[in-house]
């Protein structure tokens, strides 16, 4: 993380260490970092701390904020540069940003429960068997555990609650057969027939005896 080191003998070898966001620096005990010196005003600057960079304002102080010899208003601090808080001096050591990021360890179910038919219970769900299986993670998952997603067109995705993924089915799925009706509806056009007459055609009247 970001470093200034006092380079003023009466504060021998004190390092202030930055935390991200906003660090007040002055006289006031209150302020995040507290640098007791007369010529130091009560919230003297502020030091922003992002990852993007370290930058430094003045807060009207009384005997102002310096870099390199500079009075500032607000600058960008690099490394190896000198920060003047009134009489105070301190080296700018480094201006790295470590972000940690915590890592969580996800228990992973038990491994399936293999049937006397060689079929699977799922993991999460002991008294369902096993239905699909993830082709990236290879988590076998029952009727319950997959995700269904509806595109357009009517088509449905499975996808693996864990990771995602597709899912596809442990025993492939049957085609339900299609009848000879349905057939005959997606290929041939019935007439619609009302009576004995045909649409579109007109019917003499009845002749008379």
């Amino acid at each position: 993380m970001a470093k200034l080191v006092f380079k003023s003998a009466e504060f021998g070898d004190r390092v202030i260490e930055l935390n991200l966001g906003v660090n007040q620096i002055g006289r006031n005990p209150d302020g995040h970092i507290q640098i007791e010196h007369p010529t130091v005003s009560e919230l003297h600057c502020e030091i922003v701390l992002t990852n993007e960079g370290v930058v430094v304002r003045d807060r009207a102080s009384t005997n102002g904020t310096f870099v390199d010899g500079e009075r500032i208003q607000e600058a960008r601090l690099s490394a190896g540069q000198t920060l003047h808080l009134g009489e105070v001096e301190l080296l700018v050591e480094t201006t790295e940003v470590t972000i940690e990021i915590p890592k969580f360890d996800i228990p992973r179910p038990a491994p399936p429960v293999v049937m006397s038919d060689g079929s699977l219970l799922c993991p999460r769900h002991p008294n369902a068997r096993a239905t699909h299986q993830c082709t990236h993670c290879r988590e076998v998952l029952c009727d319950s555990c997959v995700h269904r997603l509806r595109r357009r067109g009517g088509r449905v995705f499975k996808c693996c609650p864990l990771c995602s993924h597709a899912c596809v089915p442990l025993v492939p799925e049957k085609r339900k057969k299609k009848s000879l009706f349905d057939l005959l509806l997606r290929t041939t056009k019935l007439p619609f027939v009302r009576g004995s007459k045909h649409p579109g055609r007109r019917t003499p009247p009845d002749s008379e005896p």
